[in-house]
């Protein structure tokens, strides 16, 4: 029997087809990008952004993306999507970060919001569900966040994730699995993954669903212990009458004691009842809430951050369920435009070379064919100095 085979490009379609994308900007519409993105004005300071593909790039339209363009401000900005729940499902997160004027100390990553965020006075004090990206400061501080919301409280990674550092585009991904495993790639490479309990130090509810049932299971089977200890207990100080025909009378029961109330320091031997009262027992509403990783109503994407010298660009950025779509959205955007890039920024630098050592050459002539000019050049150069 003939076996057909199936093209590469329908295999391509198929999968964007079982992908669930539900955010995707890439800024190709020119400035109606803000009509989909809304400046925070919660303070008159906040810094602004303008579309830029900056000073070198690799494609001067595809390469457009948001850019600082203030020193020393905040920044917020955020753009709304149809809200969804990933319980169950995989959530990749992925964009692109180019620090062109390279970064001396300043944020570069982005926060997942809650639907109902309120755009307009989106500030640093707004709650988000995960916040993902790049953060440089001097010597001590080149980290990429990975901080996730749990049970009312931020929650940051114990494992130490550089960020790159230089001049060039690069794409940040964050991938968190329903099985509690996470991923996260700088360039399309995973640096860092791993279980998602153990690198943050957090117990997912059905692990603590878990242990209660444990506890649950303990008391049950004590229940019957104590409830003897309580009760009665044998006079050991006694012993069968030489009269009593066990054929007869049946088994001697002896004479019982009462047994005092169960106290702390009188306890039967093996049983521990205080093993358990340090666990909170989770009640049925809490072990429905939400797990570590899945969250409900996400509706929204943004940047908040602070920056001392601007000029970083935010390109390409995706929320998906389908890890092979962001793999390969990755590819068609920062993939194409990588290595262009990187070839203009040498030409320029090469330019700016040769522009420096011609006008060092003709100042150096024009000190020669100019005594008087070579003086006034040293006396301006020492009063700089």
């Amino acid at each position: 029997m003939a076996v057909t085979k199936i093209p590469l490009w329908a295999i391509c379609l198929l999968r964007v087809v079982l992908a669930t994308v539900y955010f995707q900007e890439e800024f190709l519409d020119g400035e109606r990008w803000r009509n989909r993105w809304v400046h925070s004005t919660n303070d008159t300071h906040f810094g602004h952004f303008r579309l830029s593909s900056g000073k070198f790039y690799g494609h001067k339209e595809k390469d457009k993306g948001l850019q600082t363009t203030q020193n020393g401000r905040f920044y917020a900005i955020s753009a709304r999507f149809k809200p969804f729940s990933n319980r169950g499902k995989t959530l990749v997160i992925q964009y692109t970060v180019k620090h062109e004027q390279k970064m001396d100390c300043g944020g570069g990553y982005l926060k997942l919001f809650p639907a109902d965020l309120d755009q307009k006075n989106l500030n640093g004090k707004s709650q988000y569900y995960i916040m993902f990206g790049p953060d440089i400061c001097g010597f001590d501080i080149k980290k990429l966040h990975v901080i996730l919301y749990f049970k009312n409280q931020y929650h940051s990674n114990k494992k130490p994730i550089r960020c790159k550092v230089d001049a060039f585009t690069h794409l940040y991904t964050l991938v968190l699995r329903p099985d509690l495993t996470y991923d996260v790639k700088v360039d399309g490479q995973s640096i860092e993954s791993g279980n998602i309990e153990y690198d943050w130090n957090l117990t997912s509810l059905k692990n603590a669903e878990k242990a209660s049932e444990a506890a649950k299971g303990w008391d049950q089977a004590t229940d019957g212990q104590t409830q003897d200890w309580e009760k009665h207990f044998l006079d050991a100080g006694t012993s069968k009458p030489s009269d009593w025909n066990s054929e007869l009378d049946g088994d001697w029961p002896g004479p019982m004691l009462q047994k005092p109330p169960y106290q702390d320091g009188l306890q039967p031997k093996g049983i521990d009842k205080d093993m358990w009262l340090h666990q909170e027992l989770a009640s049925t509403s809490y072990l429905s809430a939400y797990d570590l990783s899945e969250f409900e109503n996400i509706g929204a994407i943004g940047l908040e951050l602070w920056q001392v010298r601007s000029g970083t660009i935010f390109d390409n950025f995706l929320i998906t369920d389908d890890e092979e779509y962001a793999e390969n959205f990755g590819k068609a955007t920062w993939g194409e435009t990588k290595g262009p890039e990187r070839e203009m920024d040498a030409i320029q630098t090469k330019e700016e070379m040769k522009k420096a050592r011609e006008e060092d050459e003709q100042e150096l002539l024009d000190r020669k064919s100019d005594p008087k000019q070579n003086f006034f050049s040293r006396f301006h150069r020492r009063d700089d100095l």
